[in-house]
């Protein structure tokens, strides 16, 4: 088998939809499978799989038992050659997939490929190619100054080299995986991103960066950006550098420092302004041209996914978004 798709949810089942939704028509053309694995979501989730996706393997938690934990029992089960690390609240094109690995077959020695991610807004995602977050680098991050966080020598659109990704979408060989130990179970949500990825990029692989491939990622929606997110968060990052990083008095003492301040500090939802609700439906429109057109211009979007009477759509990074039933 050529890929296995792999989707941690917990308590999104709308959004759980649309994804998978998407992920069936990007993999009509490929040997692959779907696994969802259900984080004890306790709501309507895996009843929603189970009617309407009978095809996908389901696997279920009886708890929560974190990112990393999930993520690693499924790529148990997994067949494919390649996994893809995806989260709920993403919508991929028809030809995502097909173009990733086509791009991967003319690379030697490959750890993880990313690709550009936008919001529900259209708004493009920095955090889609980072830098090894080094002490260094940061300390200046949480003190507000971000530039070297992120790569700057490879625009959005382009390809390259890339150190990190994050762990809403990445597609990985399996072997490169298991050897690397997969996710660190140590993080329970949050890190294990950057964990992963500079164990592969250690392990002597080359991590790359696709800005040809467009994927929706609509923030907020697999955890609320609340004051417990920030705990987890920073916490995540501390052991990050306890793990890798840990050499002198001062970095120590200004990374813990960062870490305990910030999540203190409050934050307010970031939402584009609306100028109108626009609605794409699937039924009429793939979801190659859905991403194309939230990805052309900034507004607040809504998508129908096909064989569904709901849309559903987000314009903000720090609070969910709202499902509409049809009748």
């Amino acid at each position: 088998m050529q890929l296995s798709v792999i989707i941690l949810n917990y308590k999104v089942p709308y959004f759980l939809t649309l994804c998978l939704k998407s992920v069936q028509a990007a993999i009509v053309n490929l040997d692959a499978e779907i696994i969802v694995i259900d984080n004890n979501s306790e709501d309507e989730s895996c009843q929603l799989v189970s009617d309407l996706f009978p095809e996908v393997i389901l696997l279920k938690n009886t708890k929560n038992v974190g990112f990393s934990k999930a993520n690693n029992q499924a790529v148990k089960s997994a067949k494919g050659e390649y996994v893809c690390i995806l989260n709920p609240d993403t919508v991929v094109a028809e030809d995502t997939f097909t173009t990733l690995l086509k791009f991967i077959s003319t690379k030697s020695n490959v750890g993880i490929v990313g690709c550009k991610l936008i919001d529900g807004a259209g708004k493009y995602l920095p955090e889609s190619k980072r830098n090894i977050p080094t002490p260094e680098i940061a300390i200046k991050k949480i003190f507000g100054f971000s530039k070297n966080y992120y790569v700057n020598d490879v625009q959005e659109n382009e390809i390259g080299k890339a150190a990190v990704f994050v762990g809403a979408f990445m597609l990985i060989k399996r072997s490169v995986y298991e050897q690397v130990g997969g996710f660190d179970e140590d993080y329970f949500m949050y890190g294990e991103d950057i964990d992963l990825s500079y164990k592969i990029q250690q392990a002597g692989f080359g991590n790359y960066y696709n800005g040809q491939v467009t994927v929706i990622h609509y923030k907020g929606e697999s955890t609320l950006k609340n004051a417990q997110y920030a705990s987890r968060f920073y916490g995540a990052m501390q052991l990050f550098y306890q793990k890798h990083f840990r050499k002198n008095i001062l970095f120590d003492a200004l990374v813990f420092l960062g870490i305990k301040i910030l999540p203190l500090l409050p934050t307010s939802p970031k939402k584009i302004a609306i100028k109108e609700t626009i609605v794409l439906d699937n039924h009429k429109t793939s979801f190659k041209k859905i991403i194309q057109t939230i990805a052309t211009q900034q507004n607040y979007y809504t998508i129908i996914p096909n064989g569904c009477k709901f849309s559903i759509g987000s314009n903000s990074s720090n609070s969910r978004g709202e499902v509409e039933h049809y009748v």
